[in-house]
């Protein structure tokens, strides 16, 4: 028995594809096709006539008007500052370790204590997406994100007792947790060049990230060091007035529709109404993704934040080491644009393993090979080549995840992952304590070889909710 016809609407501007079948009437823009057995109706608006239409996707216009374009652009940018926030924090930490473990008289394993508050706020964060957006709305979330963070630097800029220093870590974890998750699932959501525009989202992390550092080395040396958070809180303040202003405390579907976008519409009843939760944890793809950026964002942060101090004390670096750690953020920059046709051209998939073991070489020229220099340069290249796995993995999950719960899927896997931020420089601080930094680059080798074989089980194709 056919199915009942689906309704498209659909800009006249279109040209068709494929003719209408000869022995169905169409009227003035109205076109019937048969495809699979399936007959779809499409009706356009203001079809001059003799024009041609063509098929659009199901769930979606083309945002081919100039106010739609600009203001699909303008949303884009919005969540590209909200990473280049998250890149910057992440960027700032390593540069000022040094100085934190001065003031505060603290050795490897208390000043990690940071990153556990860190990893506190980015799971809390994580845990309590999916629950916010549904009650609040994607830009209501995204704007309380931004506020925790402003809150997070107010607390640490003027540098007070540890305990307290360490509060503003786990508040700004969960401000960066809840925008990130919602920056990530916003772009994935979009039907219009998503892997192109993942891409530059997490540039822009990287551009965060590389400039942090170039402006947290000056602060480091000066006797009012944390005045750093300071330019920190102006940017989220700065942040907060743009997502207001942009998103206007609207649900992500009247987002989309801004721009010409319908939400996906998929799902069966029964799933739908079934707890969104227990929907998204029965996902066996998701929890390996989650666990696969998990150890990503931790070698990524890890590498970043510690080969400060390691080049210092193993390889004699002096006061103005942290621009390596600039150094290793600019090539993950570099690796998110620049490599984007290596990506299209030997496949996404097989693009992480051929990184993955890239990496794994460059990281042992680091710990082998006693030159500042030629290990300097090897972050660099470290950079480059761990850049595009972030991305690659979002636009996989997009091609694995149920697209009714891909924003919540993304949500976690994004919002989990940052915990890795927080564990692996947590556990790095910890084995330093005992045995020197110099366990930094058998970790991080360590911990690469992980990220291979968790990817070698992340399924390729879809699979149903059991």
């Amino acid at each position: 028995m056919p199915e009942q016809p689906k309704m498209e609407m659909e800009l006249s501007t279109i040209r068709a594809r494929s003719p209408h079948p000869p022995d169905e009437p169409v009227t003035p823009g109205t076109r019937t096709s048969i495809e699979d057995g399936k007959r779809t109706e499409y009706i356009e608006t203001n079809v001059a006539e003799g024009s041609k239409s063509s098929r659009a996707p199901s769930t979606t216009f083309q945002a081919s008007t100039p106010s739609m374009r600009r203001k699909a652009q303008i949303q884009f940018a919005a969540c590209c500052f909200t990473l280049f926030l998250a890149g910057w924090n992440d960027g700032s930490t390593g540069p000022l370790l040094p100085r934190i473990q001065a003031v505060y008289h603290v050795g490897f394993a208390v000043v990690s204590l940071i990153f556990i508050s860190n990893c506190i706020g980015f799971v809390s964060g994580a845990a309590l997406n999916v629950w916010l957006t549904d009650r609040l709305g994607f830009g209501t979330v995204m704007v309380i994100g931004s506020m925790a963070q402003v809150i997070g630097y107010a607390i640490e800029a003027p540098a007070p007792p540890f305990p307290l220093f360490v509060i503003g870590y786990a508040v700004n974890g969960f401000g960066i947790s809840l925008q990130d998750a919602g920056a990530n699932g916003f772009v994935a959501s979009l039907k219009e060049n998503a892997a192109t525009k993942m891409g530059v989202l997490h540039a822009v992390y990287g551009v965060g990230a590389l400039s942090s550092p170039l402006v947290a080395t000056q602060f480091a040396l000066l006797r009012h060091w944390s005045f750093h958070y300071l330019v920190s809180l102006s940017i989220a303040l700065a942040n907060t007035l743009f997502l207001i202003a942009v998103f206007r405390f609207k649900d992500q579907d009247e987002c989309l529709a801004e721009i010409g976008q319908t939400p996906s519409q998929e799902g069966n009843t029964d799933e739908n109404n079934r707890s969104k939760y227990r929907q998204i944890f029965a996902l066996r793809a998701l929890h390996l993704m989650a666990f696969f950026i998990l150890i990503y964002v931790g070698v990524e942060v890890t590498l970043g934040g510690w080969i400060v101090t390691y080049v210092i004390q193993l390889r004699g670096g002096g006061p103005s080491s942290g621009y390596i750690s600039s150094g290793f953020f600019g090539g993950l920059t570099l690796g998110r644009v620049g490599l984007l046709w290596v990506n299209k051209k030997v496949g996404e998939r097989r693009a992480i393993f051929l990184y993955g073991i890239l990496a794994i070489a460059f990281e042992l020229v680091i710990w082998l090979v006693p030159s500042l220099i030629g290990g300097g340069i090897a972050v660099s290249l470290v950079g480059v080549l761990l850049g595009p796995i972030y991305p690659i993995v979002m636009n996989h999950a997009g091609r694995v995840l149920p697209p009714w719960l891909l924003t919540g899927c993304i949500g976690w896997i994004a919002g989990f992952g940052q915990a890795g931020s927080a564990f692996l420089p947590f556990l790095t601080g910890a084995l330093a304590s005992r045995v020197g930094i110099k366990s930094l680059q058998p970790l991080l080798v360590s911990m690469m070889g992980f990220m291979i074989f968790l990817w070698a089980l992340v399924p390729n194709n879809p699979r149903r909710i059991e």
